[in-house]
């Protein structure tokens, strides 16, 4: 069964992440597998309108105002002149959205189903239930993801979140990896020092380890589920941990050095920290890495740390491992899951136990008590690699496809057992968003392919 099926995001190239990587790596697979395949995404900088990538990849940079973070301003109904002619012009089957926070995403998925064509979201990310923004964010969630067909989350604490914050049924939920190009990340002993070295690549953020004072009062009300499946059992509060844990690992092990890629807010606590402890020589900050220089410093280093306080699938440590890193991390969220035990080193996400499973890990590696970094290799490589999760991601495609079209009675029922009243308000816009599709048509229709080569099959044969 061949599909036609565009990948809708805000986040994308030339804009450098997980979720960017993700949709690029999962198009060029997907598009080897016989299908076709379009980005949509807004526009950025001087990247407008259609452009071709790698493998005849074509990616539409949509002229859409940038809010916040990334993210277009959420207008419902706005983009939908946009979005309609291109899912038209381009006979799309499905449409793949990425991503809780991308707006163009949600949008694309509400107007895809205004126009009868099936919808599969990919969450990449966990969340709360108890703060503020968390419910607003969950319930925004929920009214978006009623209407779709699939969902697929990268892990299984991952789908336990999505379920739960979306109200969704557990059996329309795939559980597909991220994966990585094991091609790239191949050990090389020649970059290596002679001195121990402790690699950290990560954004210098809140939930990458780094806790602040706003962040306390919303722990001491952490609820049960924020418990469960973030796997919060205990909370160092006003602490941040790869501040605390330098220092310390610093002074025990004179013979040990850190490296750290990665920028943030939290960059100048770490350069304070390095200051204060006179630790210029002996920790390194290299700022943001491009992803093509990732392999070159993993293979620097010994040890590979994770701070994260939340991961839905840490695909740096499947990209260390690669390398013959032996990881350490903090045992959250779907981290449990990526790696086989014997290749991980799991803490509490707390100071103390971050401490001593790193004190381990050095003593081990310093007596060479640990599996080389050519067995290492060759166990997590096959692992995960994107020709798999494209083969697994076009099973939902056809699962998706045997789905009968979206039909307006059963959009408004459903969105009407949301709540009496923002389900009515839901209501509303999905009636709007039909009357207006039925005026784009006459006023502006949109003749697919199919109907044009008819066209021009009718006017040979008159002629």
């Amino acid at each position: 069964m061949r599909h036609s099926i565009a990948m809708v995001s805000d986040f994308f190239h030339p804009n450098v992440g997980g979720v960017e990587n993700h949709i690029y790596q999962l198009s060029q697979c997907v598009l080897q597998l016989g299908h076709k395949v379009i980005i949509i995404t807004h526009s950025y900088e001087e990247r407008v309108g259609l452009h071709f990538v790698s493998g005849m990849l074509r990616v539409y940079y949509l002229p859409l105002f940038v809010a916040y973070n990334q993210c277009i301003l959420p207008t419902i109904t706005g983009t939908l002149p946009m979005i309609r002619t291109i899912l038209l012009n381009e006979e799309i089957t499905i449409v793949h959205g990425h991503s809780s926070f991308s707006i163009l995403a949600h949008e694309t998925m509400f107007h895809a189903k205004t126009l009868g064509i099936r919808t599969v979201f990919t969450d990449h990310s966990l969340f709360g239930f108890a703060d503020t923004s968390s419910i607003v964010t969950n319930k925004i969630l929920e009214l978006f993801l009623t209407d779709i067909n699939f969902a697929i989350c990268v892990s299984h604490t991952s789908k336990e979140n999505t379920v739960l914050r979306a109200n969704l049924d557990p059996k329309d939920v795939f559980v597909i990896p991220n994966a990585i190009d094991p091609s790239e990340f191949i050990p090389r002993e020649e970059n290596r020092g002679k001195r121990l070295l402790i690699v950290v690549m990560s954004r210098l953020v809140y939930r990458k380890g780094f806790v602040t004072n706003s962040c306390k009062i919303i722990c001491l009300h952490f609820n049960y589920y924020a418990y469960r499946y973030l796997n919060l059992k205990h909370f160092d509060l006003g602490i941040d941990f790869l501040a605390e844990i330098i220092p310390a690992v610093c002074k025990r092990f004179d013979d040990v050095d850190f490296l750290i890629g990665g920028d943030g807010p939290k960059r100048l606590l770490i350069e304070e920290t390095r200051e204060q402890f006179r630790l210029h020589s002996r920790v390194t900050l290299l700022g943001s890495v491009p992803h093509e220089k990732v392999p070159h410093i993993l293979n620097k280093g010994h040890i590979f740390l994770n701070t994260s306080l939340t991961e839905a699938f840490c695909m740096a440590i499947v990209e260390a491992a690669c390398c013959g890193l032996q990881v350490v991390s903090t045992s959250v969220g779907g981290i449990p899951e990526v790696l086989p035990p014997d290749l991980i080193h799991l803490a509490e996400p707390r100071v103390e136990s971050l401490l001593q499973a790193l004190y381990d890990v050095i003593v081990k590696v310093k007596q060479k008590q640990v599996p080389t970094r050519e067995e290492m290799h060759l166990r997590v490589a096959p692992l995960y690699t994107w020709p798999k999760v494209a083969k697994r991601t076009e099973k939902v495609y056809n699962a998706a496809a045997f789905r009968p079209k979206p039909q307006l009675s059963n959009r408004i029922h459903k969105f009407y057992r949301c709540g009496p009243v923002i389900g009515r308000i839901c209501i509303v816009f999905i009636l709007f968003n039909h009357f207006l599709c039925c005026l784009l048509n006459w006023c502006r229709p949109v003749k697919t392919k199919q109907q044009i080569n008819g066209h021009l099959k009718q006017k040979k044969k008159s002629s």
